[in-house]
């Protein structure tokens, strides 16, 4: 249990998948502006974090791993080559689900989202999860715990930037920093103060 919430904290903060590999930074530079697109979108990369990662990690172990096909009578077979594929076509089905689940409850989120929610098919920080569950050898639990870590730490970056971008809308910044640079900027910044957390150990 102590391992469990140790690898989700690693993966919310020390590990964040945004911050600590900058995965994802398309949609957080674009959806940023606002808190409630920012929320929005952070659970829909929750949702489809803590989903695709087990998910794909059954389908990893359970067919395309080396030796996964001993049950068919094939104990040589090594489809792990296939994995990318199969991953992004179980992210795609994932986030067509939440693009109609969110289109039927919130119109306005929808629209607020819009190219941004089916980029979240395309969205690294995503894929990288699954390939970080097969990279580091995850057991199916492990996969579970890390999928939605990573989707929490995901989220809790954007929504942070969404607050400071706010803010910055009334500071007095040079011409050179406004826009794209003063975001880059805090990110940097934002990297720096969740790689403290890296110091705590359980």
């Amino acid at each position: 249990m102590v391992e469990l919430l140790s690898l989700f904290l690693n993966s919310v903060f020390a590990g964040n998948i945004l911050l600590a590999y900058f995965l994802g930074m398309c949609s957080f530079v674009a959806v940023s502006k606002n808190i409630e697109t920012a929320v929005g979108l952070g659970f829909a990369v929750i949702f489809v974090l803590t989903v695709t990662t087990p998910v794909n990690w059954l389908i990893f172990h359970g067919l395309l791993s080396p030796g996964a096909l001993a049950w068919a009578g094939l104990p040589d077979v090594d489809l792990s080559f296939l994995k990318l594929i199969i991953f992004i076509s179980v992210i795609a089905a994932m986030v067509q689900a939440i693009e109609i689940i969110i289109d039927r409850f919130s119109a306005s989120l929808y629209a607020g989202l819009g190219i941004f929610l089916p980029l979240i098919a395309v969205n690294c920080a995503i894929l990288g999860g699954s390939l970080f569950m097969v990279e580091r050898n995850l057991t199916f639990i492990e996969s579970v715990v890390f999928g939605f870590g990573a989707g929490v730490g995901w989220m809790l970056a954007i929504v942070a930037m969404a607050a400071a971008r706010i803010k910055l809308r009334y500071a007095d910044l040079p011409s050179g920093l406004e826009g794209f640079a003063i975001t880059m900027i805090v990110t940097g910044l934002m990297a720096m103060a969740f790689m403290l957390f890296s110091g705590i150990t359980m």
